[in-house]
């Protein structure tokens, strides 16, 4: 007890605790608190807000150490946002869950439910944005509705039940996408308008094929699975974008260990080694005296005699390149060279499993288990080196697996080549999950509108005080659409009134918001989808986020935690 404050007395012998640092303490109760949270939350949004969209803004992120971030991807803006709310970082933790498990959609999610993913026109990283919107427009509605004196219970209780009667209406609205090896022309439009509001739009077509065919390279379509750990992107600034390619293999960020070595084998054989690979040295608590230059003489020759046994037994297995963990010295590697075993050396773990894999070779933790059963297996293993820099690149193809594959992405500078990572993975994301599932709704606001629609209309049919978290909810939904107008340069409660009265007159659940000003505002023309599981997990997170904020009315902390 005494670590957080003192047992006293009063006159009367009455006990009483006093404790510690009380100044020093904060204490938020009731509504006061809720409102604490609702401003965090919403401050938290507003900063996504102008992201979403094909025409929305950019934002630079500066790091403490000077690094600079340019980037519209809801999930790095919010993970490099230093925030001190405790509530704002439950938004941050919301976005980057809806990221890790669905590969996008964050800002709905925590944003404005007006933001939507498909306004992005960019099917899939856009989710990111609308999922924490989604959170900040239903806090802001339900703080109006504890105005008007309803428990923030009946809220909470009202929103879920809202948002399963929008999902249930997104399955009934949702439709079937192709998804064929043989026909990759719709997969390739998908990807395109996923990646149209990024850095790499300019090179649109060729982004979209390189993420479509890296999918399918590692797709299981039988059975539904996509592995992403067979992909891999790697990046190298001082180049064009256009000079990224889809390497059918591996890209090792490494060369050969002797400059004199081939630049290029062919039908190679390769030992993955994982132990040190070089001349041994004596490993014993015993002291060990060299007294002249003959013993050290004789010392050296056992050494170099037990290393060239070494080599001449990696290379009695058919070894033609020899893939090594850890490094050796210049000596070890002069005798390689003289005994014609091209050798890399310093490859990370990953890069090593993932050799293993693509060449179908064992990786080899003790030098003694080395046998021709355990090479890996490739075509071609050639050095490429970049423009009048000493960068130099391996390129394993014609692996024995082919369906190992590495997106090799060039850029003018490291942050162009940093985002470009970024929109691809957003684009392999939305392919990914049109494999795995091939239902899809339609974006650009279309779907948050036509659930807006359907909720008010349930409000009408509920007595209780839950219909006005139904009204609210459906109020939330439409402010992803009309945020997305008034990022594409519109009248936002103008178009958003038009298109929802166009629902309502013509039952056309696919009228969004033309935010690229094609002339139509059918979506399905215009090619703007979205996966149904990504849209759905927008809503049910933003909506598990917004109840358990509600339920939270005490809150005690020191001083500068509200902030």
């Amino acid at each position: 007890m005494s670590s957080v404050g003192t047992l006293a007395f009063d006159e009367f012998g009455r006990p009483f605790f006093i404790l510690k640092d009380q100044d020093k303490q904060r204490r938020l109760v009731g509504t006061e608190a809720i409102k604490s949270h609702i401003m965090a939350a919403r401050s938290v949004a507003n900063t996504l807000k102008t992201s979403l969209g094909p025409k929305g803004l950019d934002k630079m992120m500066v790091s403490p150490d000077g690094d600079v971030t340019v980037t519209n991807d809801g999930a790095t803006i919010l993970k490099m946002m230093d925030v001190e709310h405790q509530i704002a970082k439950l938004m941050v933790q919301l976005s980057q869950s809806q990221d890790d498990e669905i590969g996008d959609g964050t800002t709905g999610v925590v944003a404005d439910i007006s933001f939507f993913i498909s306004a992005d026109q960019t099917t899939r990283q856009r989710n990111t944005k609308p999922s924490n919107l989604l959170a900040g427009a239903l806090l802001e509605q339900a703080e109006l509705l504890i105005d008007r004196g309803i428990h923030p219970i009946r809220i909470a209780d009202g929103f879920e039940m809202a948002a399963r009667h929008a999902m249930n209406h997104l399955d009934r609205i949702s439709d079937s996408f192709t998804v064929d090896a043989n026909n990759l022309e719709p997969l390739i439009q998908t990807a395109m308008t996923t990646l149209n509001s990024k850095i790499v739009n300019r090179c649109l077509r060729q982004f979209a094929e390189i993420a479509v065919n890296a999918v399918i390279s590692v797709a299981d379509l039988d059975r539904k699975d996509v592995c992403f750990e067979l992909i891999k992107v790697e990046g190298k600034s001082g180049g064009r974008l256009e000079d990224s390619l889809l390497v059918k293999g591996v890209v090792v960020d490494k060369d050969f260990s002797h400059p004199q070595m081939p630049k290029e084998l062919r039908d190679v054989k390769l030992a993955i080694l994982t132990c040190a690979f070089e001349p041994p040295k004596p490993k014993t608590k015993h002291k060990l005296d060299v007294t002249s230059v003959e013993d050290y003489r004789l010392l050296r020759k056992y050494e170099q005699q037990k290393f060239e046994q070494m080599v001449d037994k990696v290379k009695e297995t058919g070894t033609t390149l020899v893939i090594c963990q850890w490094g050796f010295d210049d000596e070890a590697n002069h005798l390689l060279l003289q005994k014609e075993l091209p050798a890399v050396r310093w490859v990370g773990g990953p890069e090593i499993e993932l050799i293993a894999i693509a060449t179908g070779g064992r990786i080899v933790p003790r030098f003694e288990e080395l046998t021709p059963e355990k090479l890996g297996k490739a075509g071609v293993v050639r050095e490429i080196s970049f423009g009048t820099t000493k960068d130099k690149m391996l390129v394993i193809e014609e692996c024995l697996n082919t369906r190992a594959v590495t997106v090799f992405i060039r850029g003018g500078n490291k942050m162009i080549v940093e985002e470009a990572k970024r929109s691809l993975h957003d684009a392999l994301c939305v392919v990914r999950n049109l494999v795995k599932d091939n239902r899809i709704v339609y974006g650009g606001g279309a779907a948050e509108i036509a659930c807006s629609v359907v909720v008010s209309e349930e409000a009408d049919k509920i007595s209780s005080l839950e219909q006005y978290a139904f009204r609210a909810f459906a109020d939330a939904l439409e402010s992803i659409p009309m945020a997305l107008a008034e990022n594409s340069g519109l009248a936002s409660i103008e178009t958003v009134t038009e298109i929802k009265s166009r629902q309502i007159k013509e039952k056309n659940p696919w009228l969004g918001i033309d935010c690229l000003h094609k002339g139509t505002n059918d979506m399905k023309s215009q090619h703007v989808i979205e996966t149904l599981t990504s849209k759905k997990q927008q809503i049910s997170l933003a909506t598990q986020l917004v109840k358990m904020i509600l339920k939270i009315d005490d809150i005690r902390s020191n001083e500068g935690m509200f902030g």
